[in-house]
């Protein structure tokens, strides 16, 4: 039997907690070691104490590439843990491709069906207003991570993807000026999926590198973080514009690497993504740079968030976790890649300030198909 709309927001009616500084922040709110608020961050949400076990779901949107297969694995292994399926009644994954119309429709059937937390990708920043309200008066608590949305009206959580996209540039921009003396030369940036704010920020924050270095010339191309679509922009770029000498990748750069080794690229600065076959070639080829990732296991750190949210801990608006990332020069075999794992392997499985980080056996046991 479902429970009325109105029965259960009183259940968990939102509790008005803003404006604390940020190191109170941190201090005041549940596992600050794993939930560390945003550095901009003061708001602090929580909600009244539910009663488990609880019913959760995880709705994805756009599922055609290597790291959101590990997103939900990655979701699939947290919740396969005794400790975490001894809070769950139910736990359902789906994904809807790249439509935020059909990912609310879906949001909202679970609403209706009574779920008691959500977790979503989001298809676009700006298009959930209302059903984010619709969440609230009906109870749910909806926790958005990677694609996060331009609201501060519920929990999310993410990487600084401004930082991400700045750190991968400017490890590209000092490998340039470690081999030519001064930032001068042709770079190429491979963005990602359009219409995102996880896209949109890591371009953002590469060209505030880029464009501080005036003897750049920057060539960008959209990669739709697919290894297979970078390989083709890539491969596309360098027989119109020649050869480059340093390359940034969101996600995908092993089809990057793939491009311009057929295309007897010289080898140059990279920064790329933490993809199994991507920090073999790197490593193999000797690509200075860095890979640096936004871990695809962080839908394991937001369905934590979200049953912690549902047992009535509060967390800030906005939680940060740390950057993998790891110097080219600097990477093991056995440690930072695999050689006897598929290239496909997302090589940053977990962050161990939050729980155990998942064992590639947890992940690979796990299907990327709906539940």
């Amino acid at each position: 039997m479902l429970v009325s709309a109105a029965s259960r927001a009183l259940a968990v009616s939102l509790l008005a907690l803003s404006t604390l500084a940020g190191p109170a922040l941190a201090q005041d709110t549940y596992r600050p070691e794993c939930f560390s608020a945003a550095p901009d961050t003061t708001k602090v949400i929580q909600y009244e104490k539910r009663e488990g076990p609880y019913r959760v779901a995880f709705v994805n949107g756009f599922a055609g590439n290597d790291w959101r297969v590990t997103a939900i694995q990655g979701a699939k292994a947290w919740a396969a843990r005794p400790e975490n399926a001894a809070k769950l009644t139910e736990f359902t994954v789906v994904s809807v491709g790249n439509d935020s119309a059909a990912q609310i429709a879906a949001i909202d059937n679970y609403i209706a069906a009574g779920y008691d937390g959500i977790v979503i990708i989001a298809v676009n920043p700006t298009a959930f207003n209302s059903v984010i309200k619709r969440a609230e008066d009906a109870g749910t608590v909806l926790v958005p991570f990677d694609n996060v949305l331009d609201t501060d009206a519920v929990v999310q959580v993410n990487e600084n993807q401004f930082e991400l996209g700045r750190l991968k540039a400017q490890a590209v921009v000092d490998a340039i000026i470690a081999a030519k003396g001064k930032a001068e030369g042709k770079v190429l940036e491979v963005s990602g999926l359009p219409g995102n704010a996880t896209d949109r920020d890591n371009h953002l924050g590469m060209r505030s590198v880029l464009d501080a270095n005036p003897g750049l010339e920057v060539v960008q191309v959209v990669g739709n973080w697919d290894a297979g679509t970078v390989q083709k922009v890539v491969a596309d770029a360098i027989a119109t514009h020649g050869n480059f000498d340093g390359v940034m990748v969101q996600e995908g750069t092993i089809g990057a690497l793939n491009a311009m080794k057929n295309a007897g690229h010289p080898v140059v600065p990279v920064g790329g993504d933490a993809g199994n076959g991507a920090r073999k070639m790197i490593a193999e080829g000797g690509y200075p740079g860095v890979t640096a990732a936004q871990a695809p296991v962080m839908s394991a750190v937001a369905l934590e968030a979200t049953v912690a949210l549902l047992e009535g801990n509060a967390l800030p608006q906005m939680v940060y976790l740390p950057i993998p990332q790891k110097a080219n020069a600097d990477l093991v075999s056995g440690t930072d890649f695999f050689p006897e794992l598929p290239d496909t392997f997302y090589t940053t499985t977990g962050y161990p300030n939050c729980f155990a980080v998942f064992t590639p056996e947890e992940l690979l046991g796990q299907t990327p198909d709906n539940l």
